[in-house]
């Protein structure tokens, strides 16, 4: 069984300084952001991980204060598409770098 070591990927409650995204892309109101993570697999050493979070903030027409949701608007979509296509880039080209440094 796999025993995590690390803060979740989604780091509701932890001080800003102590989580912080590995990358992060945004446009306007979205944005993307990519975690490393850290479990102990089953022979004890320690793995890493990378997961991706999205959100759009906006602020409440009630309150005025600033919230966030990972719902979109149809006007969204194409903003959306491109910061997460952009973290895909950065994932698939950051795990390339270190493939190929191993060899």
């Amino acid at each position: 069984m796999q025993q995590s070591v690390s803060q979740p990927a989604n780091p509701q409650g932890y001080s800003p300084q102590a989580v912080r995204p590995l990358k992060s892309f945004r446009t306007g109101a979205l944005s993307v952001s990519i975690w490393e993570n850290e479990i102990l697999g089953e022979d004890g050493q320690p793995r890493s991980y990378k997961t991706v979070s999205f959100e759009r903030r906006y602020k409440d027409p009630k309150s005025g204060e600033w919230k966030s949701s990972n719902s979109l608007r149809v006007n969204d979509l194409p903003k959306a598409t491109l910061i997460l296509q952009k973290a895909y880039e950065y994932l698939i080209l950051t795990e390339t770098e270190t493939h190929d440094e191993a060899y």
